[in-house]
């Protein structure tokens, strides 16, 4: 198992045999490894939706100003290698190799079959072993799922953010906020700074409550915006300010340990796939992940405020994993479009083309077109609207990750994307 396409063949074969949830595995494999957790700071990142742009901007600001940064996320959109990265480069396949080698001829000592650890339990700790022996100033690390039970949840960080609470993967982080601010919360520790960001009512006082019982101080978003003006960032949408607001305010709560000078790469934030604007020949593309009703909310106003700017609805390319995500986002995109192709990223639980037609309301006079991402895309092409058209594609990360796969000519891991 010496090059990427043996390494990404092994580690998927992990996920083929399905997610596993709880922290008893991931503590014994991180043990058997010397727990490089610890010989690292890092920041630890949850919530339902802005987790992954919080860490992109952290990671910015913090690069910006002279340290050496880790930044840990997940999914990846093209190239296993993207999910670990120093100073906003990938691992090289190289590295990633040699740390999946050693890594398994441990986890064959450490562990049976029956308790062998998960694909997410290891790229976690090939993370984590990379970051520590190259010394990394501070880490940025983004939760997978949850908090709780999260393989990430190993860490003793500086300070854990919470950046929002909605309802997702209720089935398996249940499906009530309280309980799902429960999983959330499960990263708070000790004698550990907290931040959250805008909450329901019910998800703040949750969390003040666990902060409180662990002697932990309790920042909120809503006090600093008392006091603070949103800041600006280039990833449009009011939520990106406050996403913008968030991470300059941890930058603030950790100022003794990591001094900065100021947060203005705020404004050269890195980050696929939010919004994210393209130029092919003279059509305009855009791409969202909007993959939850919280999404929904966000991607409304960036389409309002696009319609009124321009004066012109969009296309719309879309495809969606799961029904009840589905439900949500049908409704919303058949308001703000006339042409609506309808795609099936290649994902066990993609919806059907024919499935997101049923969810469109019967009010809304829009056109469906039943497509495929291949006949949409080229390299550097999109193959529908004319010259001065607005292309929106919208919903899965999975499907923006297809997309741009086309559209840059890149080659996608040996062995395809990760299937969830």
């Amino acid at each position: 198992m010496h090059d990427l396409n043996s390494v990404t063949e092994f580690l998927y074969s992990l996920r083929n045999r399905g997610s596993k949830y709880g922290l008893e595995r991931m503590q014994q494999f991180a043990k058997a490894i010397e727990n490089p957790e610890n010989r690292f700071p890092s920041i630890h990142v949850a919530g339902t939706n802005g987790k992954g742009s919080v860490c992109a901007m952290l990671e910015s600001i913090y690069r910006s100003n002279g340290y050496k940064t880790g930044l840990f996320t997940s999914p990846h959109l093209i190239r296993l290698n993207e999910r670990i990265q120093i100073d906003r480069v990938p691992i090289s396949d190289q590295d990633l190799a040699t740390f999946a080698n050693a890594l398994r001829n441990q986890c064959n000592q450490q562990f049976d079959s029956n308790n062998y650890p998960s694909f997410f339990e290891f790229m976690v700790a090939i993370a984590f072993k990379h970051f520590a022996e190259e010394a990394v100033d501070i880490a940025i690390i983004e939760t997978g799922l949850g908090g709780r039970l999260d393989a990430t949840n190993i860490l003793n960080p500086e300070l854990s953010i919470i950046t929002s609470i909605g309802k997702d993967h209720t089935d398996i982080l249940g499906d009530t906020i309280e309980a799902i601010t429960r999983e959330k919360a499960g990263i708070i520790k000790p004698n550990t700074p907290v931040l959250i960001g805008k909450l329901p009512q019910v998800s703040q006082a949750m969390i003040k409550e666990k902060a409180h019982d662990l002697g932990s101080e309790c920042y909120t978003l809503e006090s600093y915006t008392k006091t603070h003006p949103l800041p600006t960032t280039n990833l449009d949408g009011t939520y990106q300010k406050q996403n913008a607001a968030l991470a300059s305010y941890a930058t603030g709560i950790l100022t003794q340990r990591f001094p900065i000078q100021d947060t203005r790469a705020l404004n050269q934030v890195e980050w696929k796939g939010r919004w994210q604007k393209l130029t092919l020949e003279k059509q305009t593309l855009i791409l969202d992940s909007t993959h939850n009703s919280e999404a929904c909310l966000q991607l409304k106003e960036n389409l309002i405020k696009h319609i009124t700017e321009s004066g012109k609805k969009p296309i719309i390319i879309t495809g969606i994993l799961g029904n009840e995500r589905a439900r949500d986002i049908m409704p919303l995109l058949s308001k703000y479009t006339e042409t609506l192709y309808l795609v099936e990223p290649k994902q066990p639980r993609s919806c059907s083309a024919e499935t997101l037609a049923s969810m469109i309301p019967k009010s809304q006079p829009v056109q469906t077109i039943a497509s495929e991402i291949e006949v949409l895309f080229s390299k550097g092409r999109c193959h529908i609207g004319k010259e001065t058209d607005t292309i929106l594609i919208t919903g899965s990360i999975y499907l923006i990750a297809e997309v741009l796969t086309i559209l840059e000519g890149q080659t996608k891991d040996p062995v395809g994307q990760d299937l969830i």
